[in-house]
């Protein structure tokens, strides 16, 4: 893997820090404010939405700009928007850096991947992405509860400069690692989003979004789960998280290799997989054990699905491979904000925290069937094309 890889990998672990490290820092910022918990809570869902926006606005803005100084330019917009959030004095304006910060995440994460993808053989291409997703994961197991401990000590202001300067560090690998002349995307913008018609683009984005959906249905309240359900402690279920966080980062990486080797069957396989580990999840959760032997497993397979769909998205669209690339992590963002609100929905009605896997995996199974739909439709478009030869 070339070594320009390790700069989109950085802005990566950047951006995925920023983005869930406030979960952590909630109370402190509520304090400061003189809001709500609830309230700063929206500083979450403010950023999902200004993901799902800024991908298509952001997709236009750049569609026939240089890739890498759209990539150098999204991460100075990010660097930005965490100093912003670090001087804000009042909850508005921090809301509206959160949201000046998030328009970034699905264009860079978009465009990234084509990059990744670019830089290496075609045989090759899911492990470049997964390897730049990678950043993400580790994001998780690393940035976020460093960067939680950090503004725990030093005051959560202190956090957001820290992430700025792991922004100014990605922005310095980018400018010397990337080369200087990456291919650009040609045609029209026009008919570019004209490709978001095909039926295969739009089958492969909802399933973005409803296995998204599913992780967070039972993601969002795994630490009321755990400890209610499986009795950890405050430290085992950061223990727990850590491991799960562990999961999502191998996942990913075999995810990659999964979609070097075969795409569609490896998608469906892994869907599969994660509708029985969640099944498994329902009775497992009642002992702590059990619990902490599934959830890395779950892991691993619920974020080996994201280079898969990705690259899924990236081959269905053909000709407009950035912004459909773009669009899908607006896809992923959406499926995060649906699986909360659907978890919380399931909470409200009476379903106990040990059978929200049991919802999650009613959605993955849903997603499942769109995957067979989707290879049921590459089939019949195959024998068309070989009947028209």
């Amino acid at each position: 893997m070339p070594l320009s890889l390790l700069s989109l990998a950085v802005a990566a672990f950047g951006i995925g820090t920023t983005e869930f490290v406030i979960m952590g820092l909630l109370p402190d910022v509520a304090r400061d404010l003189g809001v709500s918990i609830p309230s700063a809570g929206l500083l979450v869902t403010g950023y999902a939405l200004g993901v799902v926006v800024g991908a298509p606005i952001l997709a236009v803005l750049t569609a026939r700009l240089p890739r890498k100084a759209t990539l150098i330019g999204l991460m100075v917009m990010f660097i930005g928007g965490n100093v912003l959030c670090a001087l804000a004095p009042s909850y508005g304006l921090l809301m509206g850096a959160r949201v000046a910060t998030a328009l970034c995440h699905a264009a860079f994460f978009g465009i990234g991947s084509v990059v990744a993808a670019d830089l290496v053989p075609r045989d090759r291409r899911a492990q470049a992405i997964a390897l730049m997703f990678a950043g993400l994961t580790l994001a998780n197991v690393l940035g976020v509860p460093a960067g939680t401990a950090f503004g725990q000590w030093m005051g959560w202001r202190a956090t957001f400069w820290g992430v700025a300067l792991i922004g100014i560090a990605a922005l310095a690998a980018l400018a010397i690692l990337l080369p200087g002349r990456l291919p650009m995307a040609s045609g029209s913008i026009l008919a570019e989003f004209r490709v978001m018609k095909d039926p295969q683009v739009g089958l492969a984005m909802l399933i973005s979004v409803v296995t998204s959906a599913s992780l967070f249905c039972v993601f969002t309240y795994i630490s009321p789960l755990l400890s209610t359900t499986a009795g950890l402690s405050p430290e085992a279920i950061t223990g727990a998280l850590l491991l799960f966080g562990a999961g999502l980062t191998a996942g990913n990486m075999l995810g990659g290799k999964l979609a070097d080797w075969r795409l569609m069957p490896s998608l469906m396989g892994t869907i599969t997989a994660v509708v029985a580990v969640l099944l498994v999840f329902v009775p497992a959760s009642r002992s702590p054990v059990t619990a902490l032997v599934v959830l890395p497993v779950w892991g691993i397979l619920a974020f080996a699905l994201v280079p898969l769909l990705q690259l899924r998205v990236v081959d269905t669209a053909g000709a407009a491979p950035n912004l459909a690339s773009t669009l899908n992590q607006g896809a992923f963002n959406l499926g995060n904000a649906l699986g909360a609100w659907v978890g919380g929905l399931a909470i409200t009605a009476g379903v106990a925290y040990a059978h929200l896997p049991f919802v999650a995996a009613c959605l993955s199974a849903a997603a499942l069937a769109l995957s067979a739909l989707s290879a049921l439709m590459d089939r019949t478009s195959t024998r068309r094309a070989s009947a028209a030869r």
